[in-house]
């Protein structure tokens, strides 16, 4: 469903769109944002970064993820995709398995465009019956 902003969307979009401009897409020229809101309140953002040699990139969703491993924390509230067009930008099948590691049924997933419209489902729906996901609560 589209949801109305709510503040925490806001810090979440305004991060993610913070790390999105800083993204290194030379050759897809797809500038992709992450943030997250951790279980201690605290926010971690992170862009993709290519690489010539196309397996080596990264991920903003998987280097939102380590921004927040980095800082010892370990569950993901919220995190939130900023798209580099208008539409969706669901994560990518390696990086929603990322998330379920550090997810539970309760995580939100807010895909935001760059029109600042934002999606939000919970992460079971993105990934549903996950390898090594087994939290209920």
């Amino acid at each position: 469903m589209t949801v109305k902003l709510t503040p925490e969307h806001k810090m979440l979009l305004a991060l993610a769109s913070k790390a999105q401009a800083n993204a290194h897409a030379p050759y897809s020229n797809f500038h992709v944002g992450a943030a997250i809101l951790d279980e201690n309140a605290q926010l971690h953002a992170s862009c993709n970064v290519e690489n010539a040699a196309y397996p080596l990139g990264q991920c903003a969703e998987a280097g939102a993820i380590s921004a927040m491993i980095a800082t010892g924390s370990k569950h993901i509230k919220q995190i939130l995709i900023a798209s580099p067009n208008d539409d969706f930008c669901p994560p990518c099948g390696g990086c929603r398995q990322k998330i379920a590691e550090f997810a539970d049924a309760q995580t939100e997933v807010h895909l935001a465009t760059q029109q600042g419209e934002i999606k939000t489902v919970k992460f079971t729906e993105l990934l549903p019956l996950a390898f090594g996901f087994d939290k209920d609560e």
